[in-house]
């Protein structure tokens, strides 16, 4: 008999190619959305639930569940909007998560999954890769709620004895990616010269297939409840490697140049843009060895395949974007 799962923010970048993932394995899956309206395929039985927050009605949804994987949150925004946003923070990502986690165990729900970030480690690390066993260290207001949704997830579950798995992710790139990602195709794409060809650090990535299969594997296997699980393409790229990558899967030419790093320090501060400069210049790396030996978990694509697939997918939206008569902004 087919697994029946819950999936919130079904209707985002990770949770559109979540539905599909799950429908290819047979499973039959209910999409909870904030509107009705959003098309997710006539396999996926559409579910309106408006804001998710602490009164959030979820009997309807979790009827007759098995699973859930819970993606839904307020994202991670950059600049001065963080601390405007630390209530809607702690509304969606820590009360609205404990609301779903109590009601799934009332409802019989076997296995909460629960996307989380590396963020809850640290913003930077240098030595040594963050693993699930480090002491978290939640740096702003995004991390710090995703932290607490994660230890409102694990309490509820230890209540009602709820199989509960958490899944720590790095940036996710992918088809539909938003934000900085498609701002530094833009970049490439556009032949903007980048002052990054100094900077010598790590950044670990995972692309949204990768992602969907990991989240996959935690729900289903035997023994992945109880834990957090760390989770990337398996391979780390610098940032100006990164800008080659992309522009080789482009046919385009990287244009770097080398700055020193205090100056592209110097120059975030003094133009607002800190956290980003930062994001660009320092090193964030995530140790997958127990996800791969524990749940015999390997990336399906290489971090070659995931940009290359990533590529395919903006040029085909800028061709699409070019054909409306719209300009790629």
């Amino acid at each position: 008999m087919a697994r029946q799962v819950l999936v919130t923010g079904a209707s985002g970048f990770v949770g559109r190619i979540l539905c599909d993932a799950l429908l290819k394995r047979d499973m039959r899956v209910r999409a909870a959305v904030r509107d009705q309206r959003v098309e997710l395929g006539n396999a996926v039985e559409v579910c309106e639930v408006g804001e998710i927050g602490s009164r959030t009605d979820w009997n309807r949804p979790l009827q007759g569940m098995e699973w859930v994987i819970h993606l839904a949150a307020r994202a991670h925004r950059s600049g001065r909007t963080v601390a405007s946003d630390r209530r809607a923070y702690q509304e969606v990502n820590v009360a609205g998560t404990a609301r779903l986690v109590a009601a799934a165990a009332r409802s019989g729900v076997a296995r909460f999954v629960y996307l989380s970030s590396v963020k809850v480690n640290g913003e930077f690390n240098s030595n040594k890769a963050y693993t699930a066993q480090d002491a978290p260290n939640p740096a702003d207001p995004y991390a710090k709620s995703k932290w607490e949704g994660e230890l409102a997830v694990h309490d509820n579950s230890l209540r009602s004895g709820m199989q509960w798995a958490t899944v720590r992710a790095p940036l996710v790139y992918g088809a539909g990616v938003r934000g900085n990602f498609l701002r530094l195709m833009k970049w490439v794409d556009r032949g903007t010269v980048l002052p990054l060809g100094a900077v010598r650090n790590l950044r670990s990535l995972i692309n949204v297939w990768n992602l969907v299969d990991a989240l996959i594997r935690v729900a289903e296997h035997p023994a992945a409840p109880g834990r957090v699980w760390m989770v990337s393409d398996g391979a780390d790229i610098s940032t100006p490697d990164l800008i080659r990558a992309l522009a080789r899967a482009m046919g385009k030419q990287a244009r770097l140049v080398s700055l020193p790093v205090t100056l592209l320090h110097l120059a975030g501060t003094l133009t607002g843009q800190g956290a980003e400069v930062a994001r660009l210049c320092s090193s964030l790396v995530v140790d997958i060895s127990e996800t791969r030996s524990q749940l015999d978990w390997t990336p399906p694509l290489t971090l070659a395949e995931g940009l290359a697939r990533t590529v395919a997918w903006y040029e085909s939206r800028s061709r699409a974007l070019s054909g409306a008569g719209m300009a790629i902004a």
